[in-house]
């Protein structure tokens, strides 16, 4: 089972780090605002990160790696595959 660490970032760049199993499912719940949460709070609806792999464990390392980075560290890491910062999830819901 693939499993993925993501960053969400809304339109003023607010960052949001998360895991699921269900990729897909989960950036929809962000964009459709389904979850009383932080992203829901920010307006943070843009993927503009995700790594996969299959060990959960490594997933839950990674996440709480990528969490404790500084600001600069993660829009660099952002910015090394993405550096519009462009929606990647876009045409995943049409």
């Amino acid at each position: 089972m693939p499993y993925y660490v993501y960053i969400m970032a809304s339109h003023s760049r607010r960052l949001y780090i998360g895991i699921t199993n269900d990729l897909i499912r989960r950036v929809y719940e962000h964009k459709q605002k389904l979850v009383p949460s932080f992203t829901q709070r920010y307006n943070i609806t843009s993927l503009v990160y995700f790594e996969t792999t299959t060990d959960v464990n490594a997933a839950l390392t990674r996440e709480k790696q990528l969490k404790k980075w500084n600001r600069q560290k993660k829009i660099e890491l952002i910015e090394s595959t993405n550096p519009t910062w462009d929606d990647l999830s876009i045409g995943w819901y049409d």
